[in-house]
């Protein structure tokens, strides 16, 4: 049995892989979805990366070493840090439309003008934490927006993970990761898979994507 660490994107809580969820347990696998600080019921408007990592951290360190973390969005960089800080305790990395840093990279730098301009534009009313886009599920909660802007501090630790895979979501206008995915397409270390849906693949495409998680037991 495997343990699945889901960590949803921007704005959203683990409801997000609440179907990949059901399925992963169905086929004896254990399924974790993360809400992160400030994504729940319980504001954080402070919180920053650094947090988000540690509190992932702190979920690999509680679940032996058989796990696969998986990333949507922003929860790519909470992937990466976590597996920097616990390599050995994992068996695969999913990044699913998701950022892939480097040590030094944020969301604000990876990102493209248009989610910047969502960004400045979410955080007018506190300053603190980024409003939902609008047609957004409305479980969605504010985002804190330090989470989007600190960068990352990696050692490198997290590429000792056997197994990589990239999942490119094809369907939508606007993407920032369409070059991310045509360039980890050509690394041998990484698996890529492309799909023709919108961004929130765990929604769209919970078979699917649950067919590639299950490949990585």
């Amino acid at each position: 049995m495997a343990t699945f660490i889901l960590i949803p994107g921007g704005w959203q809580g683990g409801w997000v892989y609440q179907k990949v969820a059901d399925i992963l347990t169905a086929h004896g696998h254990k399924a974790l979805p993360i809400t992160l600080s400030g994504l729940g019921d319980a504001p954080a408007p402070t919180a920053n990366l650094e947090d988000h990592i540690d509190e992932v951290v702190r979920a690999v360190k509680s679940h032996g070493d058989d796990l696969v973390i998986v990333g949507q969005s922003y929860g790519g960089m909470v992937v990466s840090g976590a597996a920097d800080a616990a390599p050995s305790q994992i068996r695969a990395l999913v990044y699913v439309d998701a950022y892939v840093p480097d040590s030094g990279d944020s969301v604000w730098s990876l990102t493209t003008p248009r989610f910047r301009d969502v960004f400045v534009a979410g955080a007018k009313a506190d300053g603190l934490t980024c409003t939902p886009p609008p047609n957004l599920d409305p479980r969605c909660r504010p985002h804190p927006i330090g989470t989007f802007l600190q960068s990352i501090n990696l050692s490198g630790r997290w590429r000792e993970v056997p197994r990589k895979s990239f999942i490119g979501a094809f369907g939508w206008e606007g993407s920032p990761f369409l070059d991310l995915y045509q360039r980890l397409n050509g690394e041998p270390e990484w698996s890529t898979f492309a799909f023709d849906c919108g961004h929130n693949v765990a929604r769209l495409k919970p078979e699917a994507l649950t067919e590639i998680l299950l490949a990585q037991v």
